[in-house]
């Protein structure tokens, strides 16, 4: 890997009442409300005081991190620990991490801040607090020694945990003076390390959240039991919008284990059981009368019918203009136009959506997975008719998400169910068909390009309307503008440190036309931004070709005003040998690179296409996202978004009839499987000056390299996905 850090240190400022708020509750603070089995670490740190918020040092020297952010297998965990370990200075082998409760966070005067998780931001959204959290326990660690030789701090040195005075050869741990520490004022202004400087951060940890995965001791929150536990199986309408009209309780209320039968809301009924097994049993036996409302007609085709209006339909929502594209285009006598289409996609991750309440006149508690802990306990309250001061979400790491549990309406449903079960802890669990029938997908949308090419060959000008489902609308309203959803523009942005686009092209108009189905659309895994890659960079390849010139020469053109995009898209290209080796016989080669959350991606992949058979060889990935923090987690993090982002395009479509999504399991959503993964090669190029994202932006360019190299080999462009639907044949 090539990594290059260089950026000045940074200074900032920290109260006492932002560190030690609360001081004092943190021997309590994360103890639940009843019996529950609880690791071994917290049960330790109950004996012990904080050093600060985000440390905790046991008298063995074990180095608790609390982590606000959650984790999902993307190992943001591992690499938040890294950052606070760095500025700490402590011994890596002997740090573990506690997950910090979002009720515990609001009574600290949010200490921890922002403890959502999405769009790649909980490392670079939160490196520099985490940063300074650990240099102001080391600090005030040095401190306590200090104060306890009775000499300056500043004579004070420490590594690896071990506070040493060179001119005494004194020398103590962190363990041995970190009662102390608590009670030492937090230092005033914080200098922290140039990253060039670190040892910890920017080396491949090993990861702090494997064993207990590997020997099975993890408990997701679908794995929860507890004494006296019910099993909710919810089934709402499956046509969204639509209502639950009726149902016969006293027809299965007397099969075994069935404890209640119970409306949750206008939508939704659920049978609650002694297991899991009774009360499906008893749910697919229930009889049950939906109001299918009016969307009980629609189907994909007239989906797909109203997004082909909006292609020619006047808008006023305008992501990107540059000079006068569409008169450009009407004089032009070199046009190339294409339309391009993106179905819906679930998010399908392994652990089915639950959470397991405890609901009492005087206090709610949930046990579950959420990407979004605070608002979880706001919708906690909310549901549970309690102030929120007598709530507390528990978080639960979680088997797989990808943006779906960034919504909380499970939480909602969860503790309407145990509202009317009081006393009793009541564990909801959606079953596998559920999952996906109510799932909150990738969005459709269409695109329209037309693009046009001077004498010269160059890109003139290039218009591209989006047509299709806003997320945010859905969503989150309040961010809407006049300009419609700023999301739907992800990588086509004119500028920006998130999703600028990475072509100049002197006229250039990039808008939507918002059309909106009924199917509820939820921020998949890379968002808009992967759609918008295909998009774009499978027409700039057709451009290149009405132009007679190379992919990666026409890219260059384009590219003058943007050296941080060229420069991944030419790491990635020299990786695989662009423009100095061929392919073996057969293969063929594809390119394309995007911005997305903050850092710059591109892929270059090969492919053979055999008797209509798509095989992809290889894909060289370059990524730039400032700074790395664990490179071997870089890794991991891009060859998983592939598999990802490989799956939707050859396999991920949701389709719609009778008003209902078609899809209920892996049998008829499949993934791909091992023998179809290609190797993964990763370059990073850190540039510094910049925390960018990392386990989204390379979903986006997985898909346009495959398919341009699917065009090289075939001739052939794919402009609809997913590839299963495509005779890639080339007679």
């Amino acid at each position: 890997m090539q990594q290059r850090t260089n950026s000045p240190s940074r200074t900032g400022r920290l109260s006492r009442r932002g560190f030690l708020a609360g001081a004092g509750a943190a021997a309590g603070a994360f103890s639940f409300g009843f019996s529950f089995p609880l690791p071994v670490r917290a049960v330790a740190q109950a004996a012990v005081k904080e050093v600060n918020a985000w440390v905790v040092i046991q008298p063995d020297d074990t180095v608790i991190i609390r982590i606000a952010r959650a984790e999902m297998g993307q190992g943001s965990l591992t690499g938040l620990a890294q950052l606070v370990a760095e500025e700490l200075e402590c011994d890596w082998d002997k740090v573990r991490f506690e997950l910090v409760e979002p009720g515990e966070n609001r009574r600290r005067d949010r200490v921890w801040r922002d403890q959502s998780t999405g769009g790649s931001r909980a490392i670079r959204g939160s490196q520099e607090y985490v940063r300074m959290g650990g240099a102001a326990a080391r600090s005030m660690l040095v401190q306590a020694a200090a104060q306890g030789w009775g000499v300056p701090a500043g004579q004070c040195t420490v590594a690896k945990g071990v506070i040493t005075h060179q001119a005494s050869g004194r020398s103590t741990t962190y363990g041995a003076v970190a009662e102390v520490a608590n009670g030492i004022a937090p230092p005033t202004g914080i200098t922290l390390k140039d990253p060039k400087d670190w040892t910890i951060a920017g080396q491949p940890a090993k990861r702090l959240d494997t064993l207990d995965k590997l020997d099975g001791s993890l408990v997701y929150g679908m794995d929860i039991a507890m004494p006296g536990m019910l099993v909710a199986i919810p089934k709402a309408c499956p046509v969204h919008g639509g209502k639950l009209k009726s149902f016969d309780a006293a027809a299965v209320s007397g099969m075994r284990g069935v404890k209640h039968v119970l409306r949750v809301d206008d939508e939704t009924v659920a049978v609650v059981a002694d297991t899991f097994w009774r009360a499906k049993t008893a749910l697919d036996a229930l009889p049950i009368e939906w109001d299918n409302g009016p969307n009980a007609n629609v189907s994909s085709e007239t989906i797909a019918e109203m997004l082909r209006e909006g292609l020619s339909a006047e808008t006023e929502y305008v992501g990107n203009r540059a000079g006068d594209a569409k008169g450009a285009l009407a004089r032009s006598s070199r046009v190339i136009e294409a339309d391009y289409g993106f179905p819906y996609q679930n998010h399908a991750p392994m652990e089915v959506i639950n959470a397991t309440v405890l609901w009492t006149p005087e206090r709610c508690e949930m046990w579950g997975p959420t990407q979004v802990a605070e608002a979880a306990l706001t919708a906690l309250a909310t549901a549970a008719g309690l102030p929120v001061e007598n709530c507390e979400v528990h978080v639960k790491r979680i088997g797989g998400s990808f943006g779906r549990r960034l919504t909380t309406e499970y939480v909602t449903m969860a503790t309407l169910i145990a509202k009317q079960v009081p006393g009793t802890p009541v564990k909801m669990m959606w079953t596998r068909e559920e999952d996906m029938v109510q799932g909150r997908y990738h969005p459709v949308t269409q695109c329209r390009l037309r693009g046009s090419l001077d004498a010269d060959g160059n890109l003139d000008a290039l218009h591209m309307r989006i047509s299709g489902q806003s997320i945010m609308a859905y969503m989150r309203p309040s961010i809407m503008t006049a300009n419609g959803d700023p999301v739907t523009f992800q990588g086509l942005m004119p500028d920006g440190a998130e999703m600028a686009i990475g072509y100049t092209i002197p006229n250039l108009l990039i808008d939507h036309a918002m059309r909106n189905p009924h199917i509820r659309p939820g921020a998949w895994r890379g968002v808009n931004l992967n759609q918008n890659a295909v998009y774009l960079e499978c027409f700039i390849d057709e451009m290149a070709q009405a132009a007679n010139v190379d992919p990666l020469v026409f890219r260059r053109k384009l590219m003058a005003n943007h050296p941080k995009h060229l420069a991944v898209l030419e790491a990635a290209a020299k990786g695989i040998g662009w423009e100095t080796t061929k392919p073996p016989e057969g293969v063929h080669r594809g390119l394309a690179q995007v911005m997305g959350f903050g850092s710059y991606v591109a892929a270059a992949a090969e492919v053979s296409v055999s008797a209509g058979r798509l095989k992809i060889h290889r894909i060289v990935a370059a990524t730039d996202p400032g700074y790395v923090v664990n490179p071997q987690q870089v890794e991991a993090q891009i060859a998983g978004s592939f598999v990802y982002g490989l799956s939707a395009m050859l396999y991920g479509e949701c389709t719609v009839k009778d008003g209902r999504i078609e899809q209920e399991n892996f049998d008829t959503y499949n993934v791909m499987r091992l023998d179809e993964m290609p190797v993964v090669e990763v370059i990073t190029v850190p540039s510094g000056g910049f925390w960018g994202g990392v386990g989204e932006p390379t979903i986006a360019v997985a898909a346009p390299a495959v398919l341009n190299a699917v065009f090289a080999a075939t001739g052939k462009r794919v402009r609809n996905l997913p590839l299963k639907n495509i005779d890639l044949g080339t007679s």
